[in-house]
C-alpha cells in the first residue's frame, strides 16, 4: 500500500497529483462522506475529488480532517457548476466551495461540464483565481478536443487536467493523444463503468495476475497514463481499488482491454447536455 501514497504524476505547472484518488459522487453529506473520505485516506489514498453539484464538501472537509492526515498531504479537486458558470458568478461559486469545505487553497479546480457560451469566461475566473495562488491547479471536466481549443485560444493558460468518462468501452484515444501532446493531464470518472464489470476478457486478465476485474480495469487507467478515481463509500473495496500498484499488465493484455471499446457512455454527451 505504501506507493498508493506516493505515487503521482506532474502536471504541467510543476503540481504532484496522485495516480489514484477517491471520487464521491453521489455520496451523501449525512455522514457518509466524512466517513468514506476518512476509511480512504487511511486505506492510503491522498487525493479526494468532489464538487459543488455533489453537495457533500462539507462532509468532505470534514473527512478530511477527522482523518488525522496533515492537509497539506491530500491533494483536493473540486468543481464549478454549470448554474454559476460566468466570470463573475464562478469566482464567488469558488468562494462558497472552499468555504464548505473549510481549506484556504484548493489543489484543482475544475471547469464541470463546457456550458455554451460560458465556459471561456469561467476559464478566465479560473486563470484569475490561480494567478492570485487560490487554487494550486486549473483545468477542466468534460472537455472535448474543440472545447479544449476554445480555452487554449482564448488564455495563455493550458488547463492542467481533463477530467472525462473514461474506461474499457469509452476508450477515447483522440482525446487522450490531443492532451498527452499539450501537457493536459486525463483523469477517468466511473473508471469501472458504474459496476458493468463483467466481461470475460477482464475475468480472464484478472485471474492470470491474482487480481479483480476491477483492479485491472483502474491499471489499465495507471498504465494509459490517465489519473484514476474510483468512487467507493465501501472500506475493503477502497482498500482492494488501492491495491494496483504491485502488478503490471502486458502490452498485450492492455490492447485486449483496450479492444472492449464501443464509445459507450453511462454519463451525459458533453456535446450534447442540458443541465
Amino acid at each position: 500500500m505504501s506507493n498508493a501514497k506516493t505515487e503521482s504524476t506532474v502536471l504541467s505547472n510543476g503540481v504532484k497529483m496522485p495516480w489514484l484518488g477517491l471520487g464521491v459522487w453521489k455520496v451523501k453529506d449525512d455522514g457518509e462522506a466524512e466517513r468514506s473520505v476518512a476509511s480512504a485516506i487511511e486505506a492510503g489514498y491522498r487525493a479526494i475529488d468532489t464538487a459543488a453539484a455533489y453537495n457533500n464538501e462539507e462532509g468532505v472537509g470534514a473527512g478530511i480532517r477527522a482523518s488525522g492526515v496533515s492537509r497539506d498531504e491530500i491533494f483536493v479537486t473540486t468543481k464549478i457548476w454549470n448554474a454559476d458558470q460566468g466570470y463573475e458568478s464562478s469566482l464567488a461559486a469558488f468562494e462558497e466551495s472552499r468555504r464548505k469545505l473549510g481549506i484556504d487553497v484548493v489543489d484543482l479546480l475544475l471547469i464541470h461540464w463546457p456550458v455554451k457560451g460560458k465556459y471561456v469566461d469561467t476559464w478566465r475566473a479560473l486563470e484569475k483565481l490561480y494567478k492570485d495562488g487560490q487554487v494550486r491547479a486549473v483545468g477542466v471536466s468534460n472537455f472535448q478536443i474543440h472545447h479544449l481549443q476554445d480555452v487554449m485560444q482564448a488564455s495563455e493558460l493550458v488547463p492542467m487536467v481533463n477530467q472525462v468518462e473514461y474506461h474499457p468501452l469509452l476508450t477515447q484515444e483522440k482525446l487522450l493523444a490531443f492532451t498527452k501532446e499539450n501537457g493536459i493531464q486525463l483523469t477517468a470518472w466511473s473508471p469501472l463503468m458504474q459496476g458493468n464489470l463483467d466481461h470475460q476478457v477482464l475475468a480472464d486478465i484478472g485471474a492470470k495476475y491474482g487480481k479483480s476485474a476491477a483492479q485491472v480495469v483502474l491499471r489499465w487507467d495507471l498504465q494509459n497514463g490517465v489519473v484514476t478515481i474510483p468512487k467507493s463509500v465501501n472500506p475493503s473495496r477502497q482498500q482492494e481499488n488501492a491495491d494496483i500498484f504491485d502488478f503490471t499488465l502486458s502490452s498485450e493484455d492492455m490492447a485486449l482491454i483496450s479492444a472492449l471499446n464501443q464509445n459507450k457512455r453511462f454519463g451525459s454527451d458533453p456535446d450534447n447536455f442540458n443541465f
